[in-house]
């Protein structure tokens, strides 16, 4: 038994010896040529792209399409001087793309190559009905202001019997999503009929029923779409597509889970212009945004961003990589996925074979200034990303904690020693969104009762009370509009707090775990809680106060003591 062990050892050895001088190789024909290297064996493979290129055709040339961003096309081969390769790209050039050359090694085109077997079933099932009109999304985001619009148009096109009412159907909804803002469009079958949901401003909000048959046809439609397999209903299924705008690609992420009446589809929407946001918008405060300039400027140590799942973490994140982002620093992300494409920026994407904590080990030998790991899951991640943020790098990561305090007990639950967080952890914040008040309709109201003593225990110890406004006897609440699709909200900002990491939190942390001694420790750093930053907020007119207790514990006892 021992000895087939070893066998099996000296294999996986020989098979990676020869996979890295693969890809060593090629990175020298790079050079040779003048070409780009990339190793896809990590990426995900674009199969909007992939599709361009016929599998028989991209396998005899050794090539293969990876990436389309409008009509830049990123290209995969071999060898650039070959006929065949040649003869490829001339097509794709001829239909009018763009197309950037890359020099792989071969298993970065068999992993390219394995996409091909996602589209197979779809691709023959119903040839010619894998987009959507991205200009009759364009003419319709004209048109669909409010739900009552979305409603109005899909049961119009259900009672039509035409070939392409399907098609319009999708469109509909994908346009009513866009100009919405939705991030999210939930499709749920149930006893009765077929639930729509759009998720807006973090809010699912129900749209209307489908009738069954019309789902199954809507159903089969985007999974077409998505690159998904029509023929399998008992497994999930997760795909994607893009749609173009004004010169602008949102990407479509599609997951399928069987539910016990038909399949539950949920469709993301990953519009770049909406995590593409810049600092200053983010709702920090002057003295926060101070605290993060010189934070993010520092060469090294840890900031971490915590909060649940759509808390606008990554949304930060970014907005922080954009900032420190120059031409004589290196920059390396691991994303699970990546959802927005920073130029200069080196970003790749967790998968079966690359883990956040391979991914960060071997992002340490590219050499890199600052790293991002989309997430620490895990003790193993926790302490190379403590590893990395001691020797010299700037690393920025998220995590899932319910406050900022939270963060140090979460990494000593992970194996973290509590001697070396104080030297690691420089930075640990936390935040929620909350829906903006819409500014054409929200109504304003005399603080009282309930409202004044909530309000009035969030006000009563906030730093830099010198920066509230005059008026605290007046908050707004939402009304409904036109502009705001009638839902009172437009838009969502960020609450958030944050503890330093200086001398006295430093022996806190290194005796004690108990968060409650952890905030009083911060209270001398003069930094608001998050529930006192949306306190002011609420009397800036920019959320209402139901919305701020929506997201936070307006009566944290810890905030009077």
């Amino acid at each position: 038994m021992p000895q087939f062990a070893d066998e099996k050892k000296r294999t996986e050895r020989l098979d990676e010896l020869r996979r890295r001088e693969e890809e060593q190789l090629a990175e020298m024909l790079s050079q040779k040529y003048g070409v780009e290297y990339v190793d896809l064996t990590s990426k995900s493979i674009d199969t909007d792209a992939l599709r361009l290129i016929p599998e028989q055709e991209a396998r005899a040339a050794e090539v293969a399409a990876f990436r389309k961003i409008n009509k830049r096309l990123f290209v995969a081969m071999r060898a650039p001087e070959r006929d065949d390769s040649l003869r490829a790209i001339q097509q794709l050039e001829r239909l009018g793309y763009e197309v950037r050359r890359f020099i792989v090694s071969r298993a970065s085109l068999e992993h390219a190559w394995d996409r091909y077997h996602d589209l197979s079933y779809a691709t023959e099932t119903e040839a010619g009905v894998l987009t959507l009109s991205n200009e009759t999304i364009r003419e319709m985001l004209a048109t669909l202001k409010t739900l009552d619009d979305v409603r109005r148009e899909v049961t119009e096109h259900l009672k039509g019997h035409d070939t392409h009412r399907i098609s319009r159907i999708l469109e509909v909804i994908m346009a009513g999503a866009l100009s919405l803002g939705a991030s999210d469009v939930h499709l749920e079958p149930e006893d009765e009929g077929v639930r729509m949901r759009y998720r807006l401003d973090g809010v699912l909000i129900e749209v209307m029923m489908f009738d069954e048959t019309s789902y199954a046809l809507i159903a089969s439609r985007i999974k077409l779409l998505s690159g998904l397999k029509l023929n399998i209903k008992n497994a999930a299924q997760d795909g994607r597509f893009s749609i173009v705008v004004d010169e602008k690609e949102i990407e479509m992420r599609t997951s399928v889970l069987p539910g016990s009446y038909a399949e539950t589809i949920v469709m993301r929407i990953l519009d770049p212009s909406t995590i593409a946001l810049p600092m200053e918008k983010l709702g920090f405060d002057k003295y926060l945004m101070d605290i993060f300039e010189a934070e993010i400027r520092k060469p090294n140590g840890m900031i971490l961003n915590t909060g649940p799942t759509g808390s606008g973490k990554t949304t930060t994140l970014y907005a922080f990589l954009r900032r420190v982002h120059k031409p004589e620093i290196k920059i390396v992300t691991i994303e699970d996925p990546i959802e927005y494409h920073l130029p200069g920026v080196v970003q790749t994407q967790v998968s079966k074979t690359y883990s956040f904590a391979s991914g960060l080990r071997s992002t340490l030998r590219q050499d890199p200034d600052v790293i991002m790991v989309g997430e620490i899951r895990d003790a193993e991640v926790a302490s190379t990303a403590i590893h990395a943020s001691l020797t010299g790098h700037l690393v920025f990561s998220t995590l899932h904690t319910n406050d900022a305090a939270g963060t140090f007990p979460r990494l000593i639950d992970m194996g973290v020693s509590p001697d070396i967080l104080g030297a690691a952890v420089t930075v640990s914040m936390a935040q929620r969104l909350v829906r903006r008040l819409c500014e054409h309709c929200r109504e304003s109201r005399h603080i009282e009762g309930e409202a004044r003593t909530i309000m009035d225990s969030l006000l009563a110890n906030i730093p830099h009370a010198d920066e509230l406004p005059e008026n605290r006897d007046t908050m707004w609440v939402p009304k409904g509009c036109a502009e705001c699709g009638g839902l009172g909200f437009k838009g969502r900002i960020a609450v958030v707090e944050v503890i330093l990491m200086d001398k006295e939190m430093e022996e806190v942390v290194r005796h004690t775990s108990s968060e409650r001694d952890i905030w009083k420790a911060a209270k001398r750093q003069n930094i608001r809680r998050m529930a006192q930053d949306g306190a002011v907020k609420v009397l800036q007119g920019v959320t209402s106060l139901d919305e701020l207790a929506r997201v936070v514990d307006v009566h944290d006892d810890s905030l009077s003591g």
